[in-house]
């Protein structure tokens, strides 16, 4: 079969040109600056920053040591030690005292830090154990948990866990209160636990399940608590706006440490006769002894610390700069030398 003309000048006709516009920019004719690297420009630079970062490095190695910290293990795994009594006791509560002197001056606001050991809240199937719907407030969740909860999922009798998983049922749930020894007499020194968490968690990202103008208590009806936990969520405080999956403690342990050895804030002292900071003197730390760390070989302390204008006490980030400005400040030396030793070869050889 003969082909038509048509086709036949089709297949002649010219390709349509593959060129980019004859313009500045797709012919990559822009101004553009091409700086002369010489040795009057790198060697001022790295002497700059090398010394710029030193003097920062100083400035934060220095705020962080001044930062006060007293710590206190109370584990008692030995005996004699003043909760050791609290290891072989089944029953929750279990009061212990613990007596410790502070010898000068503790600026405050000072915070109030529980500290775990050898607890590895970064392992994988740990920090996915929890159901984010749920902790936000959907009633679905609330009564049908998310599968990753598995085995904190539902109790013995089948019924939902609220809140469900492994990072809820490990909560803390020590008790600690702080005596101070006025003249012989123990005054208790008031704790504060509002604000410890972060202000997105506690706005924004847990929020407790509402069904119409029902109480707390009649929502979380048909759902169980934790198996480790000594009290439903709904009763963890008397605080309407601090109770539930919006408990304080509760949002502070649910975001997971990235180490096996962590801080979490437990109170902050900045009230009453103890706004300015904690005077020299005798302490007693008084504690209702809930959460075994034995069995993990975990250690339990209590910390108090001081701040500064850049946070708690961390030392990383002062000798982080301290050490890129020596180095810094080395190389600049290096360069310097062989600049000067071959700058005359160089002369010599043009």
């Amino acid at each position: 079969m003969k082909p038509s003309s048509r086709n036949f000048a089709n297949k002649h006709e010219p390709l349509p040109s593959q060129r980019p516009d004859n313009t500045a920019f797709t012919q990559q004719r822009l101004p553009a600056w091409q700086p002369l690297l010489s040795a009057s420009i790198i060697l001022p630079f790295f002497f700059l920053v090398g010394l710029s970062f030193i003097g920062i490095g100083i400035g934060l190695y220095y705020s962080s040591n001044s930062i006060k910290e007293s710590e206190h293990d109370y584990t008692s795994d030995k005996p004699g030690e003043p909760c050791y009594l609290c290891q072989n006791v089944t029953e929750p509560h279990c009061p212990c005292n613990l007596t410790f002197n502070i010898t000068e001056f503790f600026q405050g606001p000072v915070f109030m830090y529980y500290e775990l050991s050898n607890f590895y809240q970064n392992n994988y199937r740990y920090m996915i154990s929890k159901d984010d719907k749920q902790l936000s407030g959907d009633l679905d969740s609330l009564k049908n948990p998310v599968n990753e909860c598995a085995p904190y999922r539902v109790n013995s009798e089948q019924k939902p866990i609220a809140p469900c998983g492994a990072v809820a049922n490990s909560m803390f749930n020590d008790v600690i209160t702080l005596y101070y020894n006025a003249n012989g007499t123990y005054v208790e020194v008031p704790l504060n636990g509002k604000g410890i968490s972060w202000w997105t968690d506690y706005n924004i990202k847990f929020r407790n399940p509402t069904n119409g103008n029902e109480s707390l208590n009649v929502t979380f009806q048909g759902t169980a608590k934790p198996n480790n936990w000594l009290t439903e969520a709904y009763n963890l405080s008397s605080d309407q706006y601090n109770t539930g999956f919006i408990n304080e403690d509760f949002i502070v342990w649910m975001r997971s440490a990235a180490l096996p050895t962590f801080r979490k804030l437990y109170r902050r002292i900045e009230s009453g006769n103890f706004t300015e900071g904690l005077p020299p003197g005798e302490y007693q730390l008084r504690f209702e002894y809930n959460y075994q760390v034995i069995s993990f070989n975990g250690r339990k302390k209590i910390v108090f610390s001081s701040v500064s204008w850049m946070g708690g006490k961390n030392p990383f980030l002062g000798i982080a700069y301290l050490v890129f400005g020596s180095l810094c400040t080395v190389f600049a030396i290096i360069m310097l030398i062989v600049f000067i030793k071959f700058q005359g070869k160089m002369d010599d050889d043009l």
